[in-house]
């Protein structure tokens, strides 16, 4: 890598709640909820069209070097009687990256994996032993490539209740659940804007509760509002 391209590299966000908030997005309507039922979404996903992503990743690669990992996550829907929920988990705080984030769960693909969905399904199983029959895929949302080279594919799947969970604690902190209603309400989306010696970084924040959604995870809400808005 070259000076100039070691300079360029962008700079680690270590706490994202203190960069500052540079727009919040409540111009913009939320999805209705009749288009968040089980029934609407697969709908939707059923017919996608042509659309395009706000968001396709964080932005320019921290290491040049390093080949990209295919990977990926499940989004994952989960009907209740106060309406859909998203299943997200807290990362262990331990792990050497992204550790305590919200996330979804997923990873790495695997030899064995037949496709997207079989790894976030395989994934889901490992880290909150989330059962594989619970979940209805019903499509998936473009890959998204992380800073950290990830190229993720968000699965999308409905959750069918009742399930039991059981976490890795090797991986995960915790699991728990966000109203979808919430999380496509874009006067709930906060954009920031990180300035850093040689650029500068965006990233969107959902904060909910005690949990700060935020970057990657965020980023493929957002993507899912535009998809739900399209």
């Amino acid at each position: 890598m070259t000076g100039s391209a070691a300079r360029a590299a962008p700079a680690r966000i270590l706490d994202p709640r203190a960069v500052p908030v540079s727009h919040i997005d409540d111009d913009l309507p939320p999805v209705p909820a009749d288009r968040l039922t089980p029934a609407a979404l697969r709908a939707r996903f059923a017919g996608a069209g042509d659309w395009m992503p706000e968001f396709p990743g964080d932005g320019r690669w921290f290491d040049h070097e390093r080949t990209p990992s295919p990977a990926s996550v499940l989004v994952g829907i989960v009907p209740r009687p106060e309406g859909p929920q998203v299943l997200l988990t807290r990362r262990a705080e331990h792990l050497r990256s992204h550790a305590g984030q919200i996330s979804f769960p997923g990873g790495r693909v695997e030899p064995e994996d037949a496709d997207a969905a079989a790894t976030a399904l395989r994934e889901a199983h490992e880290e909150v032993g989330l059962p594989a029959e619970r979940v209805d895929v019903i499509g998936t949302l473009p890959r998204y490539t992380t800073v950290t080279h990830f190229v993720v594919t968000p699965v999308v799947g409905i959750v069918e209740p009742p399930f039991d969970l059981e976490l890795d604690d090797s991986e995960v902190a915790e699991a728990f659940e966000v109203p979808l209603e919430f999380l496509m309400t874009p006067a709930n989306h906060r954009r920031h804007l990180f300035r850093y010696e040689g650029g500068e970084r965006q990233f969107v924040s959902m904060p909910w509760r005690d949990y700060y959604i935020w970057g990657a995870t965020a980023a493929m809400l957002r993507n899912l509002y535009r998809f739900l808005s399209a």
